[in-house]
């Protein structure tokens, strides 16, 4: 099995295959009836407290 990363902001490809959201927040500027998804998987999703440590900071 092939597991491939994606924005979700990256239109949808014929070889995609199934598309699963990995994320606690919905993104941005997307509605939800134009997310092609299979399902989303928040409780996958890092928490909000390490996403706070985190802090878009790379270096992390």
């Amino acid at each position: 099995m092939t597991i491939q990363l994606k924005r979700v902001y990256d239109p949808v490809e014929p070889g995609d295959g199934e598309r699963y959201l990995v994320e606690r927040l919905w993104p941005r500027g997307m509605r939800r009836d134009e997310l092609v998804i299979t399902a989303w998987l928040r409780e996958a999703a890092p928490s909000d407290a390490l996403r706070r440590w985190y802090g878009h900071d790379p270096a992390k």
